[in-house]
């Protein structure tokens, strides 16, 4: 490697960050330091690296088109870039962000060459998206879409793990759940179902491809109370009451899980009493005024 600035001075680093090093210069990259940094003492370069090369994991979230644009309309306008993104390398001449995919893609605009960047000898960095990626806060949807991703990638690559072992990673098991449903519909309304899915949602024991297959059955549960709803709400339309906390208030009136109780029943016997409930809703004993009334008490949760 070319000269590069180092820190502590003088201690010698793994072989491992030597060999990224040398791999970042065959790549038409540029290693400005090798430092450990002041947590865990964990070795990292400071690097350029070559744009072509750079791109988001497989599992990021989708790119914000709005935020994207602004993003590049301030480096612009500035003239100058100066947070420089997180990166792994799955592989020689791949550089994956977990935590810059906006950064990168303003650059790109920009036409620069090169990306700034804190380069992580540690590949399973690329699975800590949630936890590092504070560029643009997540709502609900890209959480589930991006545990999701990492949760099939995972499967495929280490079947042999669990959920419970990337804990951390995913969150919040209802993320997994909830990420199933939104890969199918876009619009699906999680922000109405995730206080009852929060509740009876846990991290399953087992392996992530045989998990995956009960994520998918408890997939379809959420699904089927989700189309008694739709039902129940185009019922409650029809009768002129159109209001944006209309599928909150029906699932409020629903749920079995409103009163308190020493042990939640389990998650297939939550949505199997929702979906019955919500089919015996009668839209005949409601008024604009109680879904307005309830509304202020609590305010829809986003998508």
């Amino acid at each position: 490697m070319k000269p590069f600035g180092q820190h502590p001075d003088g201690k010698a680093f793994p072989k491992a960050v030597s060999a990224l090093g040398e791999q970042v210069e065959a790549d038409g990259g540029r290693v400005l330091a090798v430092y450990q940094e002041p947590v865990g003492d964990h070795w990292q370069l400071f690097c350029l690296l070559p744009m072509k090369q750079v791109e988001p994991t497989p599992y990021q979230r989708d790119l914000s088109p709005t935020h994207a644009k602004r993003l590049t309309d301030v480096v612009k306008k500035i003239d100058r870039f100066v947070d420089p993104i997180v990166a792994v390398s799955p592989r020689p001449g791949v550089y994956w962000t977990p935590n810059g995919h906006h950064r990168r893609s303003a650059l790109d605009k920009l036409k620069a060459e090169f990306v700034p960047a804190i380069l992580i000898p540690e590949a399973d960095v690329a699975f800590q998206i949630l936890a590092l990626n504070t560029e643009k806060a997540h709502n609900l949807k890209e959480k589930s879409l991006e545990v999701i991703r990492m949760y099939k990638g995972l499967a495929e690559e280490r079947p042999k793990t669990s959920e419970e072992d990337f804990a951390f990673q995913f969150e919040a098991p209802h993320f997994i759940t909830l990420g199933l449903l939104y890969e199918e519909n876009r619009r699906f309304a999680g922000g109405a179902f995730a206080p009852i899915l929060k509740r009876v949602d846990k991290f399953l024991k087992g392996k992530l491809p045989d998990t995956l297959l009960t994520r998918q059955e408890r997939a379809g549960k959420v699904r089927e109370a989700d189309a008694a709803l739709a039902v129940a709400v185009a019922a409650l339309k029809k009768r002129g009451i159109n209001h944006p906390y209309v599928k909150n208030f029906v699932l409020a009136r629903t749920s079995p899980l409103t009163r308190a109780r020493k042990t939640l029943p389990s998650f297939d016997q939550t949505f199997d009493k929702l979906t019955a409930a919500i089919r015996g809703f009668d839209p005949a004993k409601v008024r604009y005024e109680d879904i307005q009334r309830a509304s202020v008490f609590a305010a829809p949760a986003g998508d």
